[in-house]
């Protein structure tokens, strides 16, 4: 099992490109079942759950053609099954967005359950009401959701909590509907709104993507398209609160700064100078040690829960006292434990993190316990004394695309170790 080793004390400095983001190329590639043509995607990143999500489509008898870098071609007229089976969904929920697609396109979709999940509960309620009042008839057997349509049928949709991944499924199933169909408390995500800009590259009939209320008007089919993948927010971020933790200055390039205004307040609440350009951010701490700031955790347009694990490794070094509140998921704060084994102020109560800033972190072997939780300890291993070793670093496959690569070249003293590795001298 691959680690990864860090030597804290080095400024991040210089320019870092932006991957294409994971949380919108997952929806786009299960949105890609639709088509009744080709579909050519760029900017696609290279990342374990991708890889999961292609063969995933691949077992259904879908025709895919990945190139070296970021372009993934998929041919969904091949599909020869509509079955989601529990060996890959137990390994990435996000595999349940295939459900609307499949009813869809199809008429049918045996998609298995995807399970527990390490941060908190997600149900999958949303799912299955939503597509029974567009007609589907829905059961849960077997450990799989069996759904049947004819074809589905445009309704109003009014979500009991923001889902991203409920809206997403919904607005793909409702692209094909007979009807229009409007959903209400709709998320807001930048990722839900590249969604339905790829629908409609297809020829989908969307209106309202971004607010509350999505509109959507059943077309007869759905063409191919090609269309380019956008920017990953949270990747974009991350990299800033390292310059932002180790004093440095770094320029995120291909990025979309419209879709980062929450983090980007915060970080100049923090004492950072940013400048932003049409797509690039670029962040100058000036060797200064950031300020503590508070956080709360909301749907979008609000402060964003993935950043919730790296703010958390800011404010432990930052001077004063940052209280972060996390409202989404009940049990993110794993990672709070990990960082206190290197030194970190902070006490947690219930959905609160109190994160007393200290003058430094002192490096210890730490284990990641989700995607997010990951990246809050890379960024506190950049800042720690002595070396840092980082456990299951799978987690942090899963999101970013080589990220110590990028690292390097921001002159971070980072490298892999495939297996056991070296143990780091305490």
């Amino acid at each position: 099992m691959d680690k990864l080793l860090i030597t804290g004390g080095n400024a991040l400095h210089g320019a870092v490109r932006a991957s294409g983001a994971k949380n919108a190329a997952l929806p786009i590639l299960a949105a890609t079942l639709l088509a009744d043509g080709p579909v050519t995607l760029t900017n696609v990143p290279r990342l374990r759950d991708i890889t999961t999500t292609l063969d995933l489509l691949g077992r259904m008898g879908a025709r895919l053609i990945q190139d070296a870098g970021d372009r993934i071609s998929v041919e969904p007229r091949a599909l020869t099954s509509c079955v989601a089976p529990y060996e890959l969904v137990k390994t990435m929920r996000a595999s349940i967005l295939v459900l609307g697609p499949l009813v869809a396109r199809y008429g049918q979709a045996d998609v298995s359950l995807p399970g527990g999940c390490a941060i908190g509960a997600r149900p999958v309620n949303l799912h299955i009401d939503g597509l029974r009042a567009m007609g589907a008839e829905v059961t849960v057997e077997g450990g799989y959701i069996r759904a049947r349509a004819e074809r589905l049928q445009g309704a109003r949709l009014v979500m009991e909590m923001v889902s991203v991944t409920g809206t997403e499924n919904l607005m793909m199933a409702a692209t094909l509907a007979q009807g229009e169909t409007l959903i209400e408390n709709a998320a807001r995500e930048p990722e839900v709104v590249d969604l339905a800009e790829f629908l409609k590259a297809m020829g989908a009939r969307i209106e309202g993507a971004g607010t509350d209320q999505i509109h959507i008007r059943g077309v007869e089919r759905l063409g191919g398209a090609d269309y380019r993948v956008m920017p990953d927010r949270i990747e974009t971020g991350t990299f800033l609160v390292g310059a932002a933790m180790t004093g440095g200055r770094v320029r995120v390039t291909e990025t979309r700064p419209d879709c980062l205004d929450a983090v980007l307040q915060k970080l100049r609440d923090a004492g950072a100078r940013i400048e932003i350009g049409p797509d690039w951010i670029e962040l100058d701490m000036q060797g200064r040690r950031p300020r503590a700031v508070d956080i709360h955790t909301a749907p979008h347009p609000a402060f964003p829960t993935d950043m919730q694990a790296q703010f958390c490794a800011l404010n432990a070094i930052a001077e004063g006292v940052g209280v972060v509140a996390e409202t989404i998921f009940e049990n993110r704060f794993m990672h709070v434990p990990e960082l206190q084994r290197m030194g970190a102020d902070i006490r947690v109560e219930g959905s609160l993190a109190v994160c007393h800033g200290v003058a430094g972190l002192t490096a210890a072997p730490v284990m990641a316990t989700d995607l997010r939780a990951s990246a809050g300890l890379v960024l506190a291993g950049l800042v720690a004394s002595g070396e840092t070793l980082i456990d299951r670093i799978y987690h942090l496959d899963r999101g970013y695309e080589t990220m110590e690569a990028k690292l390097l070249t921001l002159g971070a003293n980072i490298q892999r170790i495939a297996g056991e590795g070296r143990i780091p001298s305490p």
